[in-house]
């Protein structure tokens, strides 16, 4: 090899930058655990709830020394530090990951004005069922909804979207399809920024390497926070809409004779409804049943006089306040005044009038409904767009508020405001996201400046959420969660725990085991290996790279792709050496000849992870960031690093035979005829088709929620429990109606899924199943409260929510339909790819049969087995990452054979065509058998070791590996060669390309 000296100085220079990106990660770590003993030093051990405050003690240390410039590493401040170590992801640290749907819906109707034409309504109405089971966007749903049902009708008319807001954009004028265009771009300036009100809102929040990603056009964003503790916190700050407005109140006194008139017209509906209702139940009763009303006097009973409105009132109301009621009957009493006939009621002068229900009471039942002064176009004198700057604070009181400033434009309608309370005596509401925070009243008069402050008995986080949401901005629109995982950092320790256990035992075995079979050979390629390792951390931590679960997976399974390229490189030196030639000959032709095999195994490896890295998202996007850069670097160090090792040891006359006395004659000289066996395993393939095939139409897949849509729980309880029991509990009509319930790993841990209210994605609605869930279970959580049942922030939590998943029914579809692209994108690639290199489509048919095959027998396996295996063998995202990896690997083994028929085809030019196959296969088992070996004692490691989460992604590809293997001998090669015509199969098979430059590698 030439250029040692230049290899030399990249492979020192490649090291000591990995190491010193990795001591961030260390000087991390040792800062934080450091903070943990000055907590545990801190708080006294009998303190109540010690490990709340423990932890709160550790964070405030933490975050007094990020905002600090001190420096405490190399120059570098924490927050550097912080920043340059190695990331982890939701999985390993806990914390949220969601999926953002902005509603294009609420865009388009504030486009239009809140239009109320019945075209344009009606085209909002069935654009949302389109998008049930659609993959456009919803912009382009809806235009398909209009244009069905529009007749005369243009989106230009003065109704829609010609309106005051759009003038000079959109006009009378112009067609549809000019429309479109403007309205295309509205929506997309109205996307970015909302993607900007939720990246500073995040920025503000302070969680350390947050993620916010805009995925495509369909107006969604990704979140990924890792190491958030208050997830119900998260939750709330990034989908508030935070539409602050200014209100006139008004008093409550001029609604006296209103409040009466409602509700005797009310009462008059509810009497007229009753008596209609009892007419019907008497015609429907018998003779029989009219007599037994008879003796027991029911047909005389009288009906209490109900008052429908005043009698839901619980308290007085004085200034702005109509009345106080109880919080549950606030929306029956909105649904009451909200009705058009009690509307009327209202005088002329006050029939614009709000009514908005103010913020509850911390430990109060009662809410206060405010009457403030709204008119025609039901816009408020001042809103949250003057806002310049808002800061938590305290009153006079040293109450928790809200100090906001306003801009020049904002403080003059202030000041008017206040004055004209000050004049009247009246109120100004403080109205956020269609809740009355506040209505003070001005006691000294008009308040210039633009200086005010929002009170409403806040505590002191949510005073700072409110006041980063005010700085950041409103939405433009709602942001609804539509798919959400939620991992508790517990669950996160065990992940880390667990992965590094199963990466530890990974690694000891393959080093084991090399230096078993290769001698001081295995020895060099070991330390290449452990080089590897080093390099693959080292890129990691420097491009900011999340480390997951399965991104630990991707690592330990690059360990058996590096062993793969050190065994061809090892077999091809012994088969050199077994020729007669010098070990020095010997060595330089045998890594040689190995090159064009070990480049094109691992690109075709590498062009799987790269579609698979494009297509999927979170935990597997870093299992294939972590599978492409172990592939490069794995190429680094097997061909140069290992080489370098190799010759240092050989130049100072050193003997390599790479074998011990064991191994030095294993699959030597073997002479297997695989043709002959071609239809035998023709018929254990179709056997195997068939059954794989047979299962999956009738039995079909335990598909998970990814691409059904659903909720999933993970519920761990102190004491062994009956996932049917549980089930048959929650799938009751009293629960959630269907659920499904499956054990994970110990028998005190379950799975709960459930579509329970799937298609409604309001955190409302995640706290009711919460809620619902906690009930149900309440018998075997054995006291534990509902607040520590769904806490996710502690660290050492036992019993209650470990994790949450959800996903709703529409984002499942597009998930399902990624996966099928993902999966069919690759095979197309790898077709192509072959073909290329090998320039017949035999070779390409055979290959991408194979992986077929592999693919059916995988899946069939899950099929066929799912119901009585004691881990999840649910379809999912990860479920797809295995299947994409399986195909990687089975064309990596194809590769191998096809690469040796090529050479073969070369070098011995007068031997029959099958005779070629059969020496190329037998010369390969040796490399086949050894990778696959090593292969599955990483993934035998890993799914013993190395986590419940990931056990049904392991069994996957260990399946994958053995069926792989065989179709890499037995299908792949078999097919080329019954398509390849014997006569013209030399022109398939010419010199095989110089693939490597020769000043590099002779």
């Amino acid at each position: 090899m030439q250029n040692k000296g230049l290899v030399k100085l990249f492979a020192v220079l490649f090291g000591l930058v990995s190491i010193y990106q990795l001591s961030f990660t260390f000087k991390n770590n040792a800062i934080e655990n450091n903070a943990a003993q000055l907590a545990e030093s801190k708080i006294e051990a009998s303190a109540t709830d010690r490990t709340t405050k423990v932890n709160d003690y550790a964070t405030s240390y933490l975050d007094s020394l990020a905002t600090s410039k001190e420096s405490v590493f190399l120059g570098n401040t924490y927050e550097d530090v912080k920043q340059n170590s190695m990331k982890l992801g939701l999985d390993l640290k806990g914390g949220l990951e969601a999926i953002l749907q902005i509603s294009v819906k609420d865009l388009l109707i504030g486009l239009a004005n809140d239009s109320k034409n019945p075209t344009f309504r009606k085209a909002l109405d069935d654009a949302d069922e389109i998008q049930k089971n659609s993959q456009n966007t919803y912009l382009e749903d809806f235009y398909v909804a209009f244009d069905a049902i529009k007749g005369d009708k243009k989106l230009a008319s003065p109704d829609i979207f010609a309106n005051r807001s759009l003038v000079g954009e959109i006009d009378l004028n112009m067609s549809d399809s000019d429309t479109k265009r403007v309205l295309e771009t509205k929506v997309d300036e109205s996307i970015v920024s909302a993607f900007e009100v939720l990246r500073k809102r995040i920025d503000e929040f302070g969680v350390t390497s947050p993620n916010i990603q805009r995925l495509g056009n369909s107006g969604r964003v990704l979140l990924e926070l890792p190491g958030v503790k208050d997830v119900a916190r998260a939750t709330d700050l990034i989908t508030q809409t935070a539409q602050l407005e200014f209100w006139e109140g008004l008093k409550a006194d001029q609604f006296n004779q209103f409040l009466i008139q409602a509700n005797d017209l009310l009462k008059t509906k509810l009497e007229a409804k009753t008596t209609s209702e009892e007419t019907t139940e008497a015609k429907e009763l018998s003779e029989e049943e009219k007599a037994i009303a008879a003796l027991t006097g029911e047909e005389n009973e009288t009906v209490n006089e109900v008052n429908p409105l005043l009698d839901l009132m619980a308290g007085p109301g004085f200034g702005a306040t109509l009345a106080q009621f109880n919080i549950a009957d606030r929306e029956q009493v909105l649904s009451y005044l909200s009705m058009p006939e009690v509307k009327a009621l209202l005088p002329s002068e006050l029939k614009h009038t709000k009514f908005v229900f103010g913020k509850p009471t911390e430990n109060s039942e009662l809410v206060d409904l405010f009457v403030l002064k709204g008119n025609r176009d039901n816009e408020p004198p001042l809103n949250g767009a003057v806002v310049t700057d808002a800061r938590q604070s305290y009153n006079q009181a040293n109450k928790v508020v809200v100090s906001m400033q306003m801009n020049s434009k904002g403080a003059k309608i202030w000041e008017k405001m206040t004055g004209e309370a000050f004049k009247t005596q009246g109120q100004i509401a403080v109205v956020l996201d269609n809740t009355v925070y506040s209505a003070p009243s001005s006691s000294t008069g008009p308040i210039a400046g633009g200086s005010t402050e929002i009170s409403g008995s806040f505590s002191l986080s949510e005073a700072t959420d409110l006041a980063n949401v005010l700085r950041a901005g409103k939405l433009p629109a709602r942001a609804e969660i539509i798919q959400s995982s939620i991992v508790g950092p517990s669950l996160g320790q065990e992940a880390i725990d667990s992965g590094t256990m199963s990466f530890g035992i990974a690694l000891a075995l393959v080093l084991i085991w090399m230096v078993f079979y290769y001698g001081k050979g295995g020895l060099f390629a070991d330390i290449a290996m452990l080089f590897n390792i080093l390099l693959i951390f080292g890129v990691l931590s420097g491009i900011g790279a999340v480390l997951t679960l399965p991104g630990i997976a991707g690592i330990v399974l690059t360990i058996g792709m590096s062993v793969d390229a050190n065994v061809l490189i090892f077999e091809r030196i012994r088969e050199e050496l077994s020729k007669g030639k010098d070990q020095k000959s010997a060595i330089q032709d045998g890594f040689s000849n190995a090159l064009s095999s070990i480049l094109d195994a691992n690109i075709t490896t590498g062009l799987t992870a790269l579609i698979l890295f494009v297509f999927g998202t979170g935990p597997i996007k870093g299992f294939a960031t972590t599978l492409l850069i172990g592939i490069g670097t794995s190429l680094f160090t097997a061909i140069f690093i290992t080489r370098l090792l190799v010759d240092w040891y050989s130049n100072r006359g050193g003997q390599l035979d790479f074998s011990t006395g064991l191994t030095k004659n294993l699959f030597r000289n073997i002479n297997i005829e695989f043709l002959k066996k071609r239809k035998v395993a023709y018929i254990i393939s179709a056997v195997a088709l068939v059954l794989s095939l047979g299962s999956l139409f009738t039995n079909g897949l335990d598909q998970g929620i990814d691409f059904v849509g659903g909720r999933t729980t993970q519920v761990r309880f102190a004491e062994p429990v009956s996932a049917v029991e549980i089930e048959g509990i929650l799938a009751s009509q009293d629960v959630f109606g269907s659920a499904t319930v499956k054990t994970v790993g110990d028998d005190n841990n379950l799975k709960i899924s459930t579509k329970y209210k799937i298609n409604e994605t309001a955190n409302e609605v995640d706290e009711e199943v919460t809620s619902k869930l906690y009930t149900a279970l309440q018998p075997y959580l054995k006291g534990v409260s509902f607040e520590d049942f769904k806490d996710l922030s502690k660290a050492d939590k036992q019993i209650g929510i470990m994790d949450q998943y959800k996903v709703s029914p529409s984002i499942a579809d597009d998930i399902k339909q990624a996966s099928f692209w993902a999966v069919l994108g690759s095979l197309v690639v790898v077709f192509l790819y072959i073909l290329f290199r090998f320039k017949r489509w035999q070779f390409s048919l055979g290959a991408v049969a194979a992986v077929f095959h592999d693919v059916i027998i995988v899946l069939g396996v899950f099929s066929i087995t799912y119901k009585f295996m004691p881990f999840s063998m649910e379809i999912d995202q990860a479920f797809i990452a295995a299947i994409l990896t399986v195909i990687g690997y089975s064309l990596n083994d194809t590769v191998v054979v096809f690469d040796r028929i090529r050479e073969f085809f070369n070098e011995y030019t007068g031997w029959e065509f099958d005779k070629v196959i059969d020496s190329s296969l037998s010369s390969t088992l040796s490399r086949t058998l050894n990778t696959s070996l090593t292969t599955l004692v990483v993934l035998l490691a890993i799914f013993i070791f190395g986590g419940e989460s990931i056990r049904g992604f392991m069994f996957a590809l260990i399946v994958g590996v053995i069926v792989g293997t065989y179709s890499s001998l037995f299908i792949a090669t078999p097919i080329m060669y019954d398509f390849v015509k014997k006569g013209n199969a030399a022109d398939a098979l010419k010199k095989k390309e110089v693939v490597v430059d020769e000043t590099v590698v002779k």
